[in-house]
């Protein structure tokens, strides 16, 4: 059996909260987590819309039904099928975005590239290998892709201030795990700050605040 490929056009969508103008000073690109909606999840963050910052939602390219054939729907950014052409077309999307958003925001703005769950691998490949600025990348209740080289890219990823967020009740998430995160760090020599938080696998509203805060 052959095995053929084609490129096609696709059409991909983001949520955006909050407005462009002088007053913005921070603009987050976040990605989801496995089974959920770019709009949805937006909501997680209208408690620090404090008007100072544009938090943009991107939603992975692949649409289901999360429960049999109808219901609700939730979205992936990839799966371990064709793996390789999933991640390029999802860097392209996001790069898209990046460069559609970035054009009405005029003045000097602090970027963060935030990941939750699934999205953290999302956000760590798409850092990599992008060459827009990101002043920051927030890896929230996953881990980095044994894929990406991070000694390699250490360059890349120390220009950014990196910084892993876990709930201490993580259901899919050991401390033996957070140990081998932390150390992948430690020896790439990549500097990051680590947050622990009392929840599970989710977002916090108050740890949100303090990374609004630029923590």
């Amino acid at each position: 059996m052959q095995t053929n490929k084609i490129k096609v056009q696709k059409t991909g969508r983001y949520f955006v909260l909050g407005e462009a103008g002088p007053h913005i000073k921070q603009v987050w690109f976040i990605c989801h987590g496995y089974g959920q909606l770019g709009n949805y999840f937006l909501r997680n963050f209208d408690v620090v819309d404090d008007g100072t910052c544009l938090f943009v939602s991107c939603e992975g390219l692949h649409r289901f039904y999360v429960n049999g054939f109808s219901g609700r729907v939730g979205a992936s950014w990839m799966t371990k099928e064709d793996r390789t052409d999933d991640i390029e077309d999802y860097i392209f999307y996001l790069d898209s975005v990046y460069r559609e958003v970035m054009a009405g925001v005029k003045q000097p703005v602090k970027i963060t590239a935030f990941g939750f769950s699934q999205g953290t691998a999302t956000v760590c490949r798409w850092a990599g290998k992008n060459s827009f600025p990101i002043d920051r990348l927030v890896l929230w209740a996953g881990a980095f892709p044994s894929d990406v080289d991070l000694k390699l890219n250490a360059p890349r990823f120390n220009a950014m201030h990196n910084v892993l967020v876990l709930g201490n009740e993580d259901e899919f998430i050991k401390e033996t795990d957070i140990a081998s995160l932390t150390d992948h760090f430690d020896k790439a020599g990549i500097n990051y700050k680590l947050i622990r938080f009392g929840g599970k696998h989710e977002l916090q509203g108050d740890t949100l605040r303090l990374l609004l805060k630029g923590e």
